[in-house]
């Protein structure tokens, strides 16, 4: 019997399971097996990320606006959901037994590319309310002339809990969404409320899968971005097996086979 439902009869919010404080590391450890099992794909993927922060970088260096690099390391924060899309795909394919190519991961990337540039504007503006909201922090909070750091304690302390703030939203509302979007015929209304509910139902476990995302990108900063090459499509593929573990979608229909679905992957064919 087939678990798709008519649209009126969906429900508001996909269920989700309770998850352990050490689910992470598990999902990391998926993500390495997923980065094994598409070597090529993933260099690409991650390698397409590397060049294009490369390229602002220096566009940001060349102009000398240098506010434009702090800009493209918190874009990152914001948009690193969107453009996981293609690492989505690719776990799927995997899960699937199918041989992942970037070419589906492109025409998924399409597929999705309404819902997904909806969910970068909604992010946009949340990032827009957030560079105000630090603004006003520097009015009430004045840095200028000699100063010792224990005058920067009131100002690191509130932009801190503000940036906080701003964090938390963005990450509850984009930790499950776009992989539900990628998997079924969800609206973005629904994944968003998914996510944010699966967030406030497991809030140490997605706590620990914070900082462990943190870390990741600090260290592929840290190296230049060249360490992203492999952590943005660890943590891609990590992001799409915490949603497989954690929400049940079942209730909404899958997208229809792309092109290339069924073929069989070498790695996972018994034969």
């Amino acid at each position: 019997m087939s678990s798709e439902q008519p649209e009126s009869t969906l429900p508001f919010v996909a269920p989700c399971r309770d998850l352990h404080w050490t689910a992470p590391f598990g999902w990391l450890r998926k993500g390495v097996g997923d980065l094994r099992r598409a070597p090529r794909q993933s260099l690409i993927y991650g390698g397409s990320l590397v060049l294009l922060s490369w390229l602002i970088t220096a566009a940001a260096w060349i102009l000398g606006r240098y506010v434009l690099v702090l800009a493209l390391l918190s874009g990152f924060v914001f948009l690193g959901p969107v453009l996981a899309i293609c690492a989505y795909s690719i776990s799927r394919q995997l899960e699937r037994g199918d041989a992942p190519t970037i070419r589906r991961c492109l025409i998924s990337g399409r597929r999705h590319l309404g819902s997904a540039m909806v969910f970068a504007l909604v992010l946009m503006i949340v990032f827009l309310v957030w560079a105000r909201a630090a603004s006003m922090i520097h009015v009430f909070f004045p840095v200028a002339g000699d100063y010792e750091w224990r005058d920067l304690l009131p100002f690191l302390g509130v932009g801190s809990a503000v940036g906080s703030l701003f964090a938390a939203i963005v990450f509850s509302a984009s930790a499950f969404s776009l992989p539900m979007l990628v998997d079924r015929e969800a609206d973005i209304a629904t994944a968003v409320v998914t996510s944010v509910n699966a967030v406030l139902r497991n809030r140490l476990t997605m706590v620990i899968w914070a900082l462990v995302i943190v870390t990741g990108v600090a260290i592929g900063f840290a190296t230049a971005f060249i360490g992203l090459v492999a952590v943005l499509p660890i943590l891609g593929y990590a992001t799409w097996h915490s949603y497989r573990e954690c929400i049940d979608a079942s209730a909404w229909p899958e997208h229809p086979p792309l092109p290339g679905d069924g073929d069989i992957n070498p790695e996972t064919d018994p034969g």
